[in-house]
């Protein structure tokens, strides 16, 4: 099979996916699983096939320094999403996601610096999102068509990006690799029908589902080169699952304490 029947088969069956399993389990499950490498751990296998591991390595670089970029976007879309609404909101966190893109891209990106700068960036957004909001919003079930949608949109900015790859080089290829193109589409519809406060449990979801995901481009970065294309994706998807595992358990612990002391306040 192809490199192009790869991206039209395995991206939207992996978003599909995705998103029914998050449709099931709620807004925050929705946002944990979107932090997984749908789109750009796919990117990366796509660019190692046709640029090479060097070009590959160096990527991933870029996609765990663009990590910061969603982190930035989840905090500003997060704290104006009562105020604001979902447009403005929508495009003030693209905005912000767009400077932290362009303050990264001339710096001599290396992995081992990248890594704990991430992980203390990640540490400190989930402490700054901001607190429950008193929801007033009566929830709707979402249009048939946007899972399709979905589907669509993330494998069309696959096939932009590896397309493009060669001419915009390794490293902006993986700061732009985490574009929110699933946050930013799952909050605004969640956002549209569930209210402000669903939106923000999404981003805080995508938040420590992030985790995980610096840690998969992480382990792509330093063995790639090293050990080749399968045992490099086994070992950084061994890495994300052990860690998507965690903060799944951490998110379910503190929907727990946010209940109880819910309960208490009522």
């Amino acid at each position: 099979m192809n490199g192009l029947a790869l991206k039209l088969i395995l991206t939207p069956l992996l978003v599909g996916g995705a998103s029914l399993v998050g449709r099931r389990w709620g807004p925050t499950i929705s946002g944990w699983l979107i932090a997984l490498p749908l789109t750009s751990g796919p990117i990366i296998f796509y660019v190692a096939l046709s640029q090479g591991m060097g070009f590959a390595a160096a990527t991933a670089v870029g996609v765990l320094a663009g990590a910061l970029s969603p982190v930035a976007f989840s905090l500003t879309y997060s704290w104006l999403a009562a105020r604001w609404g979902w447009p403005r909101s929508l495009v003030a966190a693209l905005v912000v996601f767009a400077l932290v893109t362009a303050l990264l891209r001339p710096l001599p990106l290396n992995w081992l610096l990248m890594y704990p700068v991430v992980i203390a960036g990640l540490i400190v957004a989930v402490r700054l999102m901001p607190r429950p909001l008193a929801s007033t919003t009566v929830p709707s079930a979402p249009p048939g068509w946007d899972i399709p949608a979905r589907m669509l949109v993330a494998t069309s900015f696959v096939l932009l990006l590896t397309a493009a790859a060669p001419l915009l080089g390794p490293q902006l290829t993986g700061l732009l690799a985490p574009f929110p193109l699933f946050g930013g589409t799952l909050a605004v519809f969640t956002h549209q029908f569930q209210g402000p406060q669903a939106a923000i449990n999404v981003l805080r979801g995508l938040l420590h589902g992030l985790f995980g995901f610096a840690s998969f481009f992480m382990v792509l970065a330093a063995l790639l080169e090293r050990v080749g294309l399968a045992a490099a994706f086994g070992a950084a998807l061994a890495v994300v699952l052990l860690l998507q595992a965690g903060s799944l358990w951490l998110l379910r612990r503190q929907a727990g304490q946010r209940a109880v002391a819910t309960a208490t306040l009522q």
